[in-house]
């Protein structure tokens, strides 16, 4: 059904057929998946017509596979606010203030939107600071969940034209500046929360619409009012979100459409909407946030810090502190150096990174986002190629960094330096050579195989980047790898994520009780739905000679119990230290020391089994085993 869908949507954008007319006749039923399942997609399918769509995929998504960094942005009315409305503070999100404090949108009007008056706004200044950290596309929010749109539109006068002091429209002056920078240029756009809509979802404390935080309605708000369906069909999507999106498409030429929020709206009425993108223009580039299963990519979640290897493109959204709008209350601002290594980590796995900055209220770039941006920029001066058209790295996980491949070459991205070698493990091919990426001309390196799968490379003393150093492989062919990782005794932690885990559901487990993952953020990072003896994790490992680790589990807290981490003959039990219900959101970390494992020259396994739970509902959330050598 999915091809068959895929397959009309693109006769439809060939015909002249009435935009949305397919929606609710051909569409299926909505999809029930939550939004932190990753699913699927129908690639691969011997259907007739699926060989060209997917090559239209491919060409569509040449330019985002190639860039791997882009930059994301959220500015609006709310920047006027900076994340503070009479006295009151808002939440992490500042562009979700007006929520946050339920602002009348009279108040808002008044005190946000009739102030906003960006006179230091410089759209060259901006996209000229983004090209040179090295990012290759670029998304601003065209319309956020507050319904004020960023841009000249005719469909809507809330809009900043007609109703701020500036009167101006930044979006044209930034194509112009994206085009002349051979940057692809983009929109955010809210289509399902508009607080600034009497008839679209979010706004329940005005207007009393479902889909907002008193869950007026339920969650499937739709299933139990029709009617309120219908009036929002006609009244808010019908002539305000699909006739902005069009707008958008026909005047600003974007080349992706970034959305949000899927779940306030029914899939029948996403997929309507994404009927509308491809009619319009059938090669702009959406993100999943809109109707899960026919995404050109998978949209991860918010500010993620670790991530799973998928197979299919996907994109992850940090933050340079924790608010995508301007919250100038929010001093926690990463590195220049944290930023490159969740970049790097990043396409190691196949994905992109839109790392979003927000502008301040009078149009400036912050002064520690300029700082961050210009400190990710003097690194990809160096080393933007080990990340530009890169892709997923074929070997196993590296104990001292991560790998990004390209063509018949690989990038090793050396975050703990171990002079004097370097051990590549699971590399079955041998290089023709390598060298070390410098400023200056690359500096060669000597290099000699260990054994069939590992490669040692000489290291001088120093690293010439202590955040990321980049070590190039050549090869004559795209090379080969094995499938094990391997341990290191003198790197100075293995980390073996949770992500990198097999999972073993058990054969009583329920298909709503398997084991998933959470989303990627900071100790969140984690396996979870784990309420069951029945399932259970493993990580197999390779060494090369006699190691002792010390070996601790990183975890956070759900209802608790007893759990057990084995190899071979060695065992360690623990209880698990446990959080009153419910278990948080985010989980709780706790870290146990489990002691001292030796293993001998081989393969092993390392299994991670519960033997007693306290109650119904998630034990623990491991995120990962750190494996320290013992020197």
């Amino acid at each position: 059904m999915k091809n068959r869908t895929l397959i009309i949507t693109l006769l439809l954008a060939c015909s002249s057929l009435i935009p949305g007319k397919l929606g609710m006749e051909a569409i299926a039923a909505e999809s029930s998946k939550s939004g932190n399942e990753l699913e699927a997609t129908d690639v691969g399918s011997t259907e007739m017509g699926q060989p060209t769509l997917q090559k239209s995929k491919d060409e569509k998504m040449q330019w985002w596979r190639e860039a791997r960094l882009g930059c994301f942005m959220h500015w609006g009315a709310y920047s006027q606010l900076g994340n503070e409305w009479n006295g009151k503070k808002g939440g992490g999100y500042a562009e979700h203030i007006q929520r946050v404090l339920k602002i009348s949108m009279a108040d808002y009007k008044k005190d946000a939107v009739d102030k906003f008056n960006p006179v230091k706004f410089d759209a060259d200044a901006w996209i000229a600071l983004i090209k040179r950290a090295g990012m290759g596309y670029y998304v601003i929010t065209a319309k956020h969940h507050d319904g004020f749109a960023m841009y000249d539109s005719k469909v809507d006068d809330y809009n900043i034209v007609k109703q701020t002091p500036w009167k101006h429209d930044p979006m044209r002056d930034l194509e112009a500046a994206c085009a002349k920078n051979g940057m692809a240029f983009g929109f955010y756009y809210s289509h399902a929360f508009d607080w600034g809509n009497q008839y679209a979802p979010g706004n329940d404390w005005e207007w009393k619409n479902p889909g907002g935080d008193l869950q007026l309605g339920g969650r499937d708000w739709w299933k139990k009012d029709p009617e309120k369906l219908k009036s929002v069909q006609e009244n808010y999507v019908n002539k305000k979100a699909i006739p902005q999106i069009r707008e958008l498409i026909a005047n600003y030429h974007p080349k992706i459409f970034w959305f949000d929020t899927p779940s306030k709206l029914p899939d029948s009425e996403n997929k309507r909407i994404l009927e509308a993108v491809r009619q319009a223009d059938p090669s702009v580039v959406v993100n999943s946030r809109l109707v899960r299963t026919d995404g050109d990519y998978q949209s991860t979640g918010d500010r993620a810090v670790e991530f799973q290897m998928l197979d299919k493109d996907w994109e992850a959204i940090p933050t340079t502190n924790e608010s995508y709008g301007w919250n100038p209350l929010d001093p926690q601002y990463k590195t220049p150096e944290f930023l490159i290594r969740v970049l790097a980590k990043a396409v190691s796995r196949g994905g992109n990174i839109l790392l979003n900055v927000g502008p301040t209220r009078d149009g400036a770039i912050d002064p520690h986002d300029v700082a961050i941006l210009e400190g990710i920029g003097d690194w990809m001066t160096v080393y933007g190629d080990s990340i530009h058209g890169c892709n997923a790295s074929p070997l196993p996980p590296q104990p001292w960094g991560v790998v990004t491949s390209k063509a018949s070459s690989l990038f090793l991205h050396v975050f703990d330096w171990t002079s004097p070698t370097l051990v590549v493990g699971g590399l079955d091919s041998e290089p023709l050579k390598a060298f070390l990426i410098t400023s200056g001309a690359p500096v060669p390196l000597h290099f000699k195989r260990l054994n069939q799968h590992d490669l040692a490379i000489m290291l001088p003393p120093k690293a010439p980047n202590a955040t990321d150093s980049v070590i190039r492989l050549e090869f004559a062919n795209p090379p080969k790898a094995s499938g094990v990782r391997l341990l290191s005794n003198r790197t100075k932690i293995n980390q073996l994520l949770a992500f990198d885990a097999e999972r073993h559901q058990g054969e009583k487990t329920g298909t709503d009780s398997r084991l998933g993952y959470r989303d990627g953020k900071l100790n969140n990072y984690c396996v979870d739905n784990w309420t069951t003896p029945e399932q259970w994790l493993s990580w197999d490992v390779r060494v090369s000679e006699p190691v002792k680790f010390d070996v601790s589990l990183n975890y956070g807290k759900g209802l608790g119990g007893e759990y057990e981490l084995s190899c071979g003959d060695w065992k360690s039990s623990k209880k698990a230290a446990e959080v009153a219900p419910p278990v948080p959101s985010i989980a709780s970390p706790q870290v146990d020391q489990l002691g001292t494992l030796t293993l001998e020259p081989g393969v092993h396994r390392i299994e991670l089994r519960v033997t007693k739970a306290n109650g119904k509902g998630e034990i623990f959330r491991p995120l990962e085993l750190w494996l320290t050598p013992k020197r």
